[in-house]
């Protein structure tokens, strides 16, 4: 995608594919295809019964007929940054030189706009290769805010998104996410601080707390991406675009009562503007 003897400078290439700039200087390494076949059964695997850990999974893959052992399984997990449930799947691993804040949500009723907003990581499989998905979520409506697809894990695409959202749909009053380095970030945190927010981030062993998020990458999965089997990152974007329109404005949640993302969102955000 990125076309380094264009006379377009790399920087606006970039903006212009919506990739972060650490990618520009990003050199891949080659994944076999094995590997990929393996990784692409893992997630499907995990996404069923994420209450798996590597031995689970390495039984499951041989009794799909793929000789694996239980070490290179856990190696692929790390890749992929899996763990099994009551360890809370996380792509985000924490920084130890990073600040962690206190969770805020607890015995916390949600149910309007803007309240408490959430965000988190997933892995997607591709037909040639993986990336990286982050969205930001309004709790009470399940409305995806703002996504990106990245190569790597470095946080200024987090932080891209992030800015994205509250440009356009305001600030929330309560930021929720897990400890790992791209939200405990300098840069992460410092747009969080700069907006006014508060921030709350999960304790090891709270992984119930982003559970709509967990419920959003199962419904983003099994009804789009396994399906479609993208082939690149640009083709990934376009297809996922297509995939979250229809998720915030056409897709009706039974927990919603039978409404949408969009209808919940703009219906209750009125109430915080009275509150308020």
């Amino acid at each position: 995608m990125i076309e380094r003897a264009h006379p377009l400078p790399l920087v606006r290439q970039s903006q212009i594919l919506e990739l972060s700039r650490s990618s520009l200087y990003y050199e891949s390494v080659a994944v076999s295809s094995r590997d990929l076949e393996l990784m692409r059964l893992i997630d499907e695997i995990h996404m069923k019964h994420p209450f798996m850990g590597s031995r689970s999974i390495r039984d499951q893959l041989q009794d799909k007929g793929h000789p694996v052992g239980r070490q290179h399984v856990s190696t692929l997990m790390k890749k992929m940054g899996i763990a099994a449930l009551y360890k809370k799947p996380n792509l985000s691993r924490p920084n130890l030189q990073h600040k962690v804040y206190p969770y805020l949500l607890r015995g916390v009723e949600i149910t309007r706009a803007n309240h408490v907003w959430a965000a988190d990581i997933t892995y997607i499989p591709m037909a040639r290769g993986f990336c990286y998905l982050v969205a930001i979520m309004d709790w009470a409506s399940r409305k995806v805010l703002a996504w990106r697809l990245s190569n790597t894990l470095d946080a200024s695409f987090c932080v891209e998104t992030l800015k994205e959202a509250l440009g356009k749909y305001g600030r929330p009053e309560i930021f929720n996410t897990d400890q790992g380095s791209q939200f405990t970030s300098d840069a992460f945190i410092e747009v969080l601080e700069d907006h006014g927010i508060s921030i709350s981030m999960d304790g090891k062993g709270r992984w119930m707390d982003n559970v709509f998020i967990e419920r959003l990458w199962w419904s983003v999965k099994y009804q789009d991406v396994y399906l479609k089997g993208y082939s690149s990152i640009a083709e990934a974007r376009n297809g996922l675009r297509e995939y979250f329109e229809f998720y915030n404005g056409q897709r009706r949640h039974q927990s919603l009562d039978r409404r949408t993302p969009d209808n919940v969102y703009w219906s209750t955000l009125p109430q915080m503007r009275v509150a308020a």
